[in-house]
């Protein structure tokens, strides 16, 4: 897995909308993590606060992420006002995105953090998956009790995660990840059966079975969201998989970092084995090491492949 990306998830007993609005008050900070404590209000979107990870203050800023289907925000930190070095993207999935017409409430949370190398101090380095995943079950806890909830509510389905750099500009990427009709170069598990075009099609699974599929890209500013449903119409089974493509440059807050972050979003029912589909999380980290090999090939780049799934310093 890619070493410079944090991911933390939850299910949480309350609205989508409910939880949006909380997240996008900076000042709400102040509950529920660990040492964010906002100081000083730089403008609408903007405060000076303490840190969980440094002995010094950093600028807290929130933008929002407009989309139809769910709601999203991110935060940036910085140690100076609009110079931002770290990237937190925040998804608020409702479970009917998850499942088409199901009964569930509530909202699954998905926390994405990214770390340049180049300023990534060890604290930083070792803290930062305990710190976010309590952090989260704070969160999680402050939200189901406003809404009632005396203990923590089980939701029916965990996220995971895989995630992969892949040194290549991110025109060159989104343009071939976007493109359905290379999914029969990149997935080993599925070959096309019948027409395939740039969205939608249908294939045959390793056991034959019948599945479409369709992609759609929503551009979010400064990356890309690419939606990935596997819809099965025998057994009336989708399996959804929002990819997220952002560039180095934008995750890190570095302009020199080359390349982009593949983040691929898989949501798996606790408690029951799946039939269909992706049946555990390698099937989508194998496609990934795919998906790399060949659009960095595309960039014309042959040495990157060799060293690994995380995003390296040119130094290193």
């Amino acid at each position: 897995m890619e070493k410079n990306t944090f991911a933390t998830s939850a299910y949480i007993a309350t609205s989508p909308e409910t939880a949006f609005d909380y997240l996008c008050s900076l000042k709400n900070l102040d509950e529920w993590t660990l040492f964010s404590r906002m100081i000083e209000q730089v403008d609408e979107n903007t405060w000076r606060g303490t840190a969980s990870g440094y002995q010094r203050d950093l600028f807290y800023h929130v933008r929002k992420i407009e989309n139809p289907l769910f709601f999203g925000i991110e935060w940036h930190c910085g140690f100076e006002y609009q110079k931002y070095f770290q990237v937190y993207p925040v998804l608020l999935f409702p479970p009917d995105y998850v499942k088409p017409e199901t009964d569930e409430k509530g909202v699954y949370f998905h926390w994405l953090s990214f770390v340049d190398p180049a300023r990534r101090t060890p604290m930083i380095m070792e803290g930062i998956h305990t710190v976010h995943t309590s952090e989260c079950r704070s969160l999680k806890a402050i939200l189901e009790r406003n809404a009632g909830e005396t203990q923590a509510a089980q939701g029916r389905y965990k996220i995971d995660t895989d995630t992969i750099y892949i040194d290549a500009p991110l025109d060159i990427a989104i343009a071939y990840l976007r493109d359905l009709r290379n999914l029969d170069e990149w997935a080993h598990l599925l070959r096309a059966d019948g027409e395939v075009n740039s969205e939608s099609g249908e294939f045959l699974d390793e056991y034959n079975q019948k599945v479409k599929v369709t992609f759609r890209t929503h551009d979010l500013k400064n990356y890309y969201l690419v939606e990935q449903d596997y819809f099965y119409p025998e057994y009336n089974f989708i399996q959804r998989s929002p990819v997220i493509l952002i560039p180095c440059s934008y995750a890190f807050g570095n302009s020199e970092a080359r390349g982009c972050i593949q983040h691929r979003i898989s949501f798996w029912e606790i408690g029951k084995a799946p039939r269909h589909g992706k049946l555990q999380l390698e099937d989508f980290g194998a496609e990934s090491m795919n998906i790399k090999r060949f659009i960095e090939a595309k960039a014309g780049n042959f040495d990157t492949f060799a060293r690994g799934m995380s995003y390296l310093l040119p130094s290193s």
